[in-house]
């Protein structure tokens, strides 16, 4: 394990702490509050040489959901892997506990506390136990969208509207969790069929200068989630997948035609042939005439 160590400070990291005072005094006036209510949120990307000890565990209980890289969690001497769209939520416990991200693909997290005036209930109703380990889940862009929700509401400041309209927020919040299936937009079958739907596209455009962006929007999913979801289909980043096809179709043309490599890489949407060439010779060893006239002598 590294000898740097941090709980605060990546960079594009979100983070608030909502004081003690604020959430009694909206409990005060609105008993619905003591409920359930938030009292930390965070959002710590590419989150290197994450580290956090409780030596006497949390008051609250934690939820943290990974949506890039890898991670752990060590709870009373027992380790658990964290990784992509998986989420642990820990109880509210005196047990020790330590977390942080893996050295190699530190994680992107988003997280929160949570408490309320009986979370032993709500712990066992939800059936939230110590030693559950994480939870796979479908990306839950929902849940994103609420915590967003969440974090916008709370830098407005803590005002008893902002504080219960944050824990209404919350209760959504973990629905997205707890009951994954109700809140998907895209269901399993529905990503394989845009995969290949996006396949063909690309396949049928291959003279276009596409961008990730605008498939993406094709397809009314982010660009984050449409290239999760992509990479983990086909193994490769959506761009890199069309850069391939492009590839394949040039080497066919430099096979079959005498069409000049210039015109090549105009019709595959390259503007600039020696840039196309570059490109070419990265991926496949070598230039394109020199691909044309061995693939010649193979066939001699």
């Amino acid at each position: 394990m590294s000898d740097i160590k941090r709980n605060l400070g990546f960079e594009g990291e979100k983070y608030i702490c909502i004081p003690e005072p604020a959430w009694r005094s909206a409990i005060k006036d609105n008993q619905l509050m003591s409920q359930l209510y938030i009292t930390y949120i965070g959002y710590f990307p590419k989150a290197a040489y994450h580290y956090r000890e409780r030596f006497n565990g949390c008051t609250d209980n934690i939820l943290i959901y990974c949506v890039r890289g890898r991670g752990w969690f060590m709870l009373d001497g027992k380790e658990f892997e964290v990784g992509p769209n998986e989420f642990i939520v820990v109880p509210s416990t005196k047990a020790a506990m330590s977390y942080g991200a893996d050295e190699n693909d530190p994680w992107t997290i988003y997280w929160v506390h949570f408490s309320g005036k009986d979370m032993d209930t709500f712990n066992k109703g939800f059936n939230i136990k110590l030693f559950d380990g994480a939870r796979q889940i479908v990306f839950n862009e929902k849940g994103i969208q609420l915590w967003e929700a969440m974090y916008k509401n709370l830098e407005m400041g803590y005002s008893k509207e902002n504080l219960i309209n944050t824990n209404l927020c919350l209760y959504h919040f973990l629905a997205t969790f707890f009951f994954p299936d109700k809140h998907t937009n895209v269901k399993v079958e529905d990503e394989k069929t845009m995969i290949k739907d996006t396949i063909q596209y690309l396949q049928n455009n291959l003279s276009e200068k596409l961008t990730v962006e605008h498939i993406a929007m094709k397809n009314d999913l982010s660009t984050s989630h449409f290239s999760n979801l992509f990479k983990k289909a086909t193994g490769m980043s959506p761009l890199d997948y069309f850069i391939h096809l492009k590839l394949q179709k040039a080497c066919v043309l430099l096979y079959t035609s005498e069409i000049k490599v210039k015109d090549i890489a105009l019709e595959l949407g390259y503007d600039d042939p020696f840039h196309f060439s570059r490109l070419f010779k990265k991926n496949m060893r070598t230039s394109p005439n020199q691909y044309r006239t061995q693939r010649r002598k193979k066939e001699d």
